[in-house]
């Protein structure tokens, strides 16, 4: 018996199984109920009786070196498979390619970053608007043709209810909540009514910003325009402002800046006069400062508003907006290189 058990700790020592299936085996001949080591502890009952402590702690000592030695082979077996489990088998065979930022993202965070340098903050509000803060407390007359169907999307159940044709209604709303000074850029998406076209689209972006405090004068505003367009395109950059006309700014005017393409000699893209309009900007109309309980006699401010479109239009000269929403892989790739 004492020969029979030093053998088979010496073959259990010695084990040695290439896979799961040859340790199940050896588990079966040594451990099983009909294994090796239960066929000694049966004849375990034939040994001498001055014999059986030694004899049985011997046994004992075989049975647990023979579970241990398979529970080590066991561990390093799951160890393997663990490795294996973090591979993917339904991933394609393909590289995966990484994206990339839409280039209107690029644009607007570009935007973003240069007024924050100025200390304006991001101010943000909802799409689905109420004619009040988009139109009325923006000094828009009752027939004024943007109420119109042709240039406003209504819901139909409640006419009341529009989608927000411009982020000016973010204006109004941080207004009616906030005492000045107020310093704020609003980016967000639009909805219009419009055609869509290589020049036009139902929904774009538009990044509007507004500063109201004591004393703001045009000359602020001409100011941060100025810095702006330097940073956006170039410190060769130049402005000029021309009078217009927006219901919610007076004095209101409209900004081209100089056409980087023909350095203002004239081309197609500038139509032949060297200049680019990018925004609409003016001193803040006293009425909606009242409208928004702001008193104007102490008050005054300046407001701005660009489209991001038309900023990536001319920065990375595209001449179709619709190319910004078809989602062409061919053409964001040509983006990579901007994020």
């Amino acid at each position: 018996m004492k020969d029979k058990i030093e053998k088979l700790l010496a073959e259990i020592e010695a084990i040695k199984v290439a896979n799961a299936e040859e340790l199940n085996n050896i588990r079966i001949k040594y451990l099983s109920k009909k294994g090796e080591i239960n066929a000694l502890m049966a004849d375990f009952r034939n040994v001498a009786a001055d014999q059986k402590k030694e004899i049985g702690m011997l046994l004992n000592n075989l049975k647990n070196k023979a579970q241990e030695k398979i529970n080590m082979l066991k561990e390093q077996f799951d160890a393997q498979d663990n490795v294996d489990d973090d591979i993917d088998l339904t991933r394609t065979a393909f590289p995966v390619e990484l994206g990339a930022r839409h280039p209107l993202s690029v644009v607007k965070n570009e935007i973003i970053s240069i007024f924050s340098r100025l200390g304006f903050s991001i101010a943000e509000g909802p799409e689905i608007e109420d004619d009040w803060h988009v139109f009325s407390s923006l000094n828009f007359a009752e027939d004024h043709p943007a109420r119109d169907m042709q240039d406003t999307f209504f819901i139909q159940s409640n006419p009341d209810i529009v989608l927000r044709t411009h982020t000016s209604s973010v204006q109004t709303r941080v207004m009616e909540k906030n005492t000045p000074p107020i310093r704020i850029i609003c980016p967000g998406r639009v909805y219009r009514n419009e055609v869509i076209s290589a020049r036009a689209h139902c929904f774009f972006h538009q990044v509007e910003g507004l500063y109201i405090d004591k004393g703001v004068s045009f000359a602020d505003l001409r100011q941060v325009l100025l810095f702006f367009a330097k940073e956006m395109f170039g410190s060769d950059t130049k402005i000029r402002l021309r009078p217009s006309y927006f219901p919610f700014t007076e004095p209101s005017a409209e900004m081209d800046i100089s056409c980087d393409i023909c350095g203002g000699k004239g081309c197609q893209l500038c139509k032949g006069t060297g200049w680019v309009e990018i925004l609409g900007c003016g001193m803040v109309d006293p009425n909606v400062l009242e409208n928004c309980g702001i008193d104007s006699k102490v008050y005054s401010g300046y407001a701005l508003g660009m489209g991001i479109e038309r900023i990536a239009n001319l920065k990375y000269k595209i001449r179709d907006l619709r190319m910004f929403s078809e989602n062409d892989m061919r053409f964001l790739k040509e983006f990579e290189a901007a994020n």
